[in-house]
């Protein structure tokens, strides 16, 4: 919880600081819409190597956005493990004989065992992502080679197709490309300045009853406290784990006792947090709905422009390649 990087703001003085909040936004937005309008891999290989570019141009350190985003991981492998489970188009690449897998007796067992094993080694071994691999690799070893004993159910057919590892390999470049453009407004954009360009950009909004104001500021308020509960969670954790308490062993029933032993303190300190902010924001004559003035007001300058050029042909080749 450390390394989160949703709703963080990272110093820097790069000319992504520089861009306007406004211009930041809607360039993002463009930006996204040019990801998914893309419909080959090389297409979106092309557009992973402009967003690093950018990072490094902005002088972020990519690791750590990539160490931020881990806990998304378990979404990226079970998207991965779906679309090889359920997607059936394509050529097979597996040989026939390959693809029967045995349920018994001694197999299910040997998975058991294989698992029991798994659980030990990750406490000790630093790379989880790796052990995952070489865990789902034995299962499936375990399972085409250890048919013996009395059947427990029908054998199975798994089959790996060509179709189905390329729509894996594209969902997860797409994903990938989406969430570290995601997290690009927060890095390099302060809260006040975030808020100050959504309150510009939904002004028009006021013409229906909506008031741009409120809305913004619930929206930044929001993404500044991500990063802080999450760091008060982290603090809890480490002082429950120092009174013994474990959060990755024990049973089910234990685990959800745990979690709810989590719960309760979480509530409270975020309610504490928000009382403490209301009573910050009356002492600083904060009143809805009421015009309010700003030191800094937000201003376009050259890097907008060259920011829109940007998007622009970035959108405009994305909309080309998906016509053509």
């Amino acid at each position: 919880m450390k390394s989160i990087v949703i709703g963080q703001y990272i110093p820097g003085t790069s000319f992504l600081y520089k861009i306007d909040p406004r211009t930041k936004m809607i360039a993002i937005l463009f930006l996204l819409v040019s990801v998914f309008l893309l419909k080959e891999i090389w297409q979106l290989v092309v557009g992973a190597l402009l967003v690093v570019l950018i990072f490094m141009l902005g002088k972020l350190s990519i690791k750590r956005i990539m160490r931020g985003l881990r806990p998304i991981m378990i979404l990226l492998i079970f998207t991965f493990i779906f679309q090889l489970l359920f997607n059936q188009t394509g050529n097979p690449l597996l040989p026939v004989e390959f693809t029967i897998l045995t349920i018994s007796l001694v197999s299910v067992g040997s998975a058991v065992v294989w698992t029991v094993l798994w659980r030990l080694i990750r406490k000790v071994f630093p790379y989880r992502f790796i052990l995952l691999l070489i865990y789902i690799a034995g299962l499936y070893a375990i399972f085409y080679y250890l048919g013996y004993g009395p059947l427990l159910a029908d054998r199975v057919y798994f089959q790996i197709y060509d179709e189905a590892v390329l729509m894996s390999v594209f969902v997860i470049i797409r994903l990938m490309i989406v969430l570290t453009l995601s997290t690009l407004l927060t890095l390099t954009t302060k809260p006040t300045d975030l808020t100050q360009g959504m309150e510009s950009l939904m002004r028009p909004l006021k013409l229906i009853g909506v008031q741009s104001e409120e809305f913004a500021l619930i929206i930044s308020i929001s993404l500044r406290y991500i990063p802080t509960i999450l760091d008060e969670a982290n603090k809890i954790m480490l002082a429950q784990a120092s009174r013994g308490a474990d959060f990755s062993e024990g049973k089910l029933k234990d685990k959800i006792k745990q979690v709810i032993s989590l719960l309760v303190p979480m509530f409270i300190i975020a309610f504490k947090r928000s009382e403490d902010l209301a009573d910050a924001m009356e002492s600083r004559n904060f009143v809805p709905g009421k015009p309010r003035t700003r030191i800094h007001e937000l201003r376009f300058g050259r890097w907008d422009i060259v920011t829109v050029c940007f998007v622009v042909v970035v959108f405009s080749l994305s909309l080309g390649l998906l016509l053509w």
